[in-house]
């Protein structure tokens, strides 16, 4: 698949501080997407690029660690000079290179690391080890119009599904989160059970536009509890029952696929409403991949709207992993005074906790 081309943005919501702008290369490379892109806190997002793997590990139904290594390693330095091209900017312009360093694959985060580390000690400028899942806490912020803290953040993809209450950054807590499969590994499981492709949340989505919630049942787990964590593992199994006595026709396959997204979407429109409810925040913020699903925004809009609170997407093209929000939390965070040093060596963390950022 060709990496998109990069995208110029006309009016790019810049970072107000009275410091001297800062130009920052961003570099995803935490599982299945490669991403770069420049921001600079004075003009903005400048410029980003992204290459997808679905077709990489489409024929597994899933992510293949050691080939998403691979394929990273071809496209992270070519997707650095689109980006450099389409920008007008050049290496020696940067003032800081961003990397994620975690969570995530652990060989996939070694190439981003690597290069980015050595870019950034070779030109002697900061390298910046961003935490995978603050670069999509903050990516909303990019979007105009941008929420201000503190808000409530529903942080949902196909590893994580999390309510965070943001009151700045680096300082987060952690509200509630899944206790099995997330809800994009939910769509992802059950996709593979209808035959549908990888991933499986855009394929449910596309099945459900023409199907009927309702004529199924499935469950909405942990819904009515007042508890603010999710579980998914029990809806995987349900359908998973449904499907074997489904009847052979593709209405019936598509009406299953409507259930299930609505089921989903209702389970994470109500603890997110919940979550409002409980802090008083009136501002959510949705971030991750599965953010992407228009159904969910409908409903969480419109529940939000009941509550006289708003809520926040980022554009549709930064729901994914993507090199500008890692970009982004990288100005945020050399504007806070992190990393002042040139990078001599890096590490990765495949596994993270998000809420030692705030004790750090």
């Amino acid at each position: 698949m060709p990496s998109a081309r990069p995208h110029r943005f006309s009016r790019p919501p810049p970072l107000t501080s009275a410091r001297l702008p800062v130009l920052v290369l961003g570099i995803e490379t935490s599982c299945d997407e490669t991403g770069i892109a420049l921001y600079d806190t004075g003009r903005g997002l400048l410029a980003h690029a992204l290459h997808s793997q679905v077709a990489l590990h489409a024929d597994y139904g899933g992510v293949v660690p050691e080939l998403a290594s691979r394929d990273h390693i071809r496209r992270v330095l070519p997707l650095t000079r689109e980006v450099l091209r389409e920008s007008g900017a050049r290496l020696a312009d940067l003032d800081a290179v961003a990397y994620t360093a975690g969570p995530g694959l652990a060989g996939a985060l070694l190439v981003g690391a690597g290069i980015g580390a050595s870019l950034a000690h070779a030109l002697g400028i900061p390298a910046l080890a961003i935490h995978h899942l603050e670069g999509h806490l903050l990516s909303p912020l990019l979007a105009t119009p941008a929420p201000q803290f503190p808000f409530v953040a529903l942080l949902v993809s196909g590893g994580h599904t999390q309510l965070i209450q943001v009151k700045g950054v680096g300082d987060y807590s952690l509200l509630g989160e899944t206790l099995d499969d997330a809800a994009g590994e939910a769509f992802d499981k059950s996709a593979k059970l209808l035959g549908l492709g990888y991933p499986g949340g855009p394929a449910v989505a596309a099945l459900a536009a023409s199907g009927r919630a309702g004529r199924f049942t499935l469950p909405r787990p942990m819904l009515r509890n007042n508890s603010l964590d999710f579980s998914f593992s029990g809806l995987k199994t349900a359908v998973l029952t449904a499907v074997r006595d489904l009847p052979p026709d593709a209405q019936a396959r598509a009406d299953l696929a409507a259930e299930l997204q609505a089921a989903i979407v209702d389970v994470l429109v109500g603890k997110s409403v919940a979550a409002l409810e409980q802090t008083g925040i009136p501002r959510l913020v949705v971030a991750g991949g599965v953010g992407a699903n228009r159904r969910l925004r409908e409903q969480l809009t419109a529940a939000a709207q009941r509550l006289g609170c708003t809520v926040f997407y980022p554009p549709f093209e930064l729901c994914t992993d993507n090199g500008a929000m890692i970009a982004f939390a990288g100005a945020l965070r050399l504007q806070q005074g992190a990393h002042r040093g040139t990078a001599a060596g890096f590490t990765v963390r495949p596994r993270w906790d998000l809420a030692s950022l705030s004790k750090a």
